[in-house]
């Protein structure tokens, strides 16, 4: 069978499962495009190719497996970037193709040529020049073994137009390419593990992504009932354990409850599950937990040792290691860490505020998790807003959370909100924004209303960056600048212009029982939610601060 390299690249791409791809198209794809035309793979036109890796994310992000988005040469690599960088901070296994000139103009300045190996060395799990089309057989199995294998992430495979035109003879199609066997833990470690669990008075268990992205969170819950191991979550780690468990301490960090924090001082064992100590997690790391042991379990062997040194560390994966864990600990209750850990909760209360206050940012997110379904996906931008959702949001199921956790891109939050439609059409997906955020890529309305997905989009709207004013109230002496909207748009209007039905929330007569009733209905719709200035993150760890020394409520 004689095919041209795009002809080849879309039934690999059929071949490893493949359903729908979203991107833009362009000079150097245009062949990739009209091969992709007769596909059974439904392609998601997206309005920027910034989208479409968020688009691409949002799939991946919600399913776990590898998801596609794709963009010509030159600035449709370049708008790909972030997309791509935020995936590889977080771990999410995306698959980047993109178009690029002849291999004959390359290194010539040619029109719409930019190096896109050289950019996404550093932001990539691996990249791929392709140099003859009878190398996408291998490429394209590889690009989605090495994407969803060990720590996923981004691989970006970038193919010349003379290769998409090239005809190849096939004769066999290789094997799917598959994400390689669970990388066990060593015995030896984990029977060291078990009994400094055993041994410890006062253990933590500190829950990150990794738990997440190995899809352990029944044996995370197996651990802590059974040994009775108070549990903390990073952001990224928000839903792999339930929120109201008796066990569950909420977020740690930078805006984690003051209790959580204060508790953690008290700890004698850190039990760290597939994280990275990142700094708004544990804030100043010489400072983090100083008094207690840590056990550190990744997958990632580079993250051993990286930001803070522990006592022992297994690499492999925290599923083999959480479901050893689990089966083999000792049975034990608590009692007096259990106590002290009541007591410190007392101390350091939760502030709730006025339930009447309904354009409070808790109270609405207060609606929002007593009107959803505890599988409901949520996602967010980055800002203020993203803060209140992880405070607040009573998150139960892993993968019911999508923010940008490491690049922390505004912008984020409709592309992947779209994304995860496609990928779980039967889920209720909620986008929590805020007017600065959402202007980033306002665009992807005409994607959310030619394709009518059931996506909501609340927008909070203060007329401000609103974590960049805060930040600059709180430590620049209140030398405000470049963080106001002296002009901001209509967003009902806006969105009403897209064929999105929206509303002013304060327009309505009972905006609490609006906002259930729109909540509970099925198709797209945006909400413009007004909220005070004054409103800020509170608890704050201020920068280059420890933990335990956190400011505001």
């Amino acid at each position: 069978m004689k095919l041209s390299g795009a002809k080849l690249l879309i039934n690999l791409l059929e071949r490893q499962g493949i359903e729908i791809i979203c991107g833009i198209p362009g000079g150097s794809n245009l062949i990739i495009y009209d091969a992709l035309r007769d596909s059974s793979i439904k392609h998601i036109l997206a309005r920027h190719e910034q989208g479409a890796g968020f688009m691409a994310q949002g799939m991946a992000r919600t399913t776990g497996k590898a998801a596609v988005c794709m963009g010509t040469s030159g600035p449709g690599v370049t708008n790909l970037l972030t997309a791509i960088a935020d995936a590889r901070l977080d771990s999410i296994p995306v698959v980047a193709i993109t178009g690029q000139v002849s291999s004959s103009l390359i290194g010539t300045d040619a029109f719409q040529e930019v190096d896109t190996y050289g950019l996404t060395i550093p932001i990539t799990k691996h990249n791929f020049l392709v140099q003859s089309a009878a190398d996408l057989l291998e490429i394209i199995p590889e690009a989605f073994r090495l994407a969803e294998s060990g720590r996923p992430g981004p691989v970006v495979v970038d193919i010349p137009k003379d290769v998409q035109k090239e005809i190849v003879e096939i004769t066999s199609w290789p094997e799917h390419g598959l994400k390689d066997a669970v990388h066990t833990c060593d015995d030896n470690d984990l029977k060291q593990a078990l009994e400094m669990i055993n041994s410890s008075r006062r253990p933590i268990i500190y829950a990150g992504g990794g738990v997440v992205a190995a899809d352990c969170s029944d044996d995370l819950l197996k651990l802590a009932h059974k040994n009775s191991i108070p549990v903390v979550s990073t952001l990224m780690g928000l839903g792999a354990y339930p929120d109201g468990d008796s066990n569950y301490l909420g977020m740690l960090g930078m805006h984690g409850a003051r209790s959580t924090n204060m508790i953690m001082e008290e700890a004698d064992l850190i039990i760290a599950l597939g994280v990275r100590f990142d700094d708004r997690a544990v804030g100043k790391a010489c400072e983090f937990c100083k008094h207690a042991d840590i056990l550190h379990i990744d997958i990632d062997r580079s993250e051993i040792g990286k930001i803070k040194s522990s006592n022992l560390s297994v690499v492999g994966d925290v599923g083999h290691a959480l479901s050893e864990l689990a089966a083999n600990v000792e049975s034990s209750i608590r009692i007096s860490w259990s106590a002290r850990i009541a007591s410190l909760r007392m101390k350091y209360p939760e502030i709730i505020p006025d339930s009447n206050e309904t354009f409070h940012p808790a109270n609405l997110i207060r609606i929002m998790g007593e009107s959803l379904p505890d599988d409901a996906i949520i996602t967010t931008d980055v800002g203020q807003h993203q803060m209140w959702v992880a405070q607040k949001y009573p998150f139960r199921k892993p993968r019911t959370l999508l923010t940008s956790g490491g690049l922390g891109t505004m912008g984020f939050g409709l592309p992947n909100a779209i994304g995860a439609a496609f990928a779980k059409p039967d889920k209720k997906v909620v986008c929590v924004s805020g007017d600065g955020s959402f202007l980033m890529n306002i665009q992807e309305l005409a994607t959310l209303a030619e394709q009518h997905l059931n996506v909501k989009v609340l927008i909070m709207n203060n007329h401000r960056l609103g974590l960049v004013r805060q930040q600059q109230e709180l430590f620049f002496e209140e030398r405000f600048f470049a963080s106001s909207f002296e002009s901001n748009p209509d967003f009902a209007s806006i969105a009403k212009g897209f064929g999105i039905p929206a509303f002013d929330l304060d327009d309505q007569d009972n905006p609490e029982l609006f906002l259930r009733k729109i909540l509970g209905q099925d198709g797209p719709c945006v909400i413009n939610i007004p909220i005070g200035l004054e409103n800020k993150v509170f608890p704050m760890v201020p920068p280059e601060c420890a933990n335990r020394e956190m400011i505001g409520d």
